[in-house]
């Protein structure tokens, strides 16, 4: 769950791009920095550092990210470092991807199976979850061994579970309450 504070800044943000028609462009960008901070741990541990002055902060920041951020996304995470909640950039910037998805009618969804699924079966299932939900779907697959069998797929808050773990576990479940499997 999102924090308070991560929300409204990633608010502030979204309504800036509003006015600026950069919504996507944005996005872009906030995911950028989200690759950046989950590929170089070493990144945010530098800017959270108490020792590191927000000048040095703000330095590396301009330095690393001046070709790649536009002047609103750039000042937006020096913002950040004014005011010291770097601790919860990537919070902000998940918020504000999950508003600019939903305004840009995007819905991320999740396929999890026991082994990769075929490019093919994956095309398949996004057509599928386009014309349940009529918005565009970015597909991703989990893959997770403990399923055995079959696939499991997570569209916003809804679960679809048709995995054999799942049959198992229904099935030990009804067995020792009991009734019959």
């Amino acid at each position: 769950m999102k924090s308070e504070i991560a929300e409204r800044y990633a608010q502030g943000l979204f309504e800036l791009a509003l006015e600026d028609n950069t919504v996507e462009a944005k996005k872009q960008q906030a995911q950028t920095l989200l690759e950046t901070i989950s590929g170089t741990p070493d990144f945010l541990t530098f800017l959270e550092a108490v020792k590191v002055t927000e000048e040095e902060k703000k330095q590396l920041v301009r330095n690393v990210f001046k070709d790649v951020l536009d002047k609103d996304m750039l000042n937006f995470v020096l913002l950040v470092i004014d005011k010291r909640r770097i601790w919860d950039l990537e919070g902000m910037l998940e918020a504000y991807i999950e508003k600019a998805d939903e305004h840009l009618g995007i819905q991320p969804a999740v396929v999890s199976s026991a082994r990769p699924l075929p490019e093919e079966e994956m095309e398949r299932i996004k057509t599928a979850l386009e014309k349940k939900t009529g918005k565009t779907i970015h597909l991703r697959n989990h893959v997770d061994p403990r399923l055995i069998a079959g696939i499991k797929v997570t569209v916003g808050n809804n679960v679809t579970d048709v995995t054999m773990k799942t049959r198992i576990d229904n099935m030990r479940d009804q067995l020792l309450k009991g009734e019959p499997a």
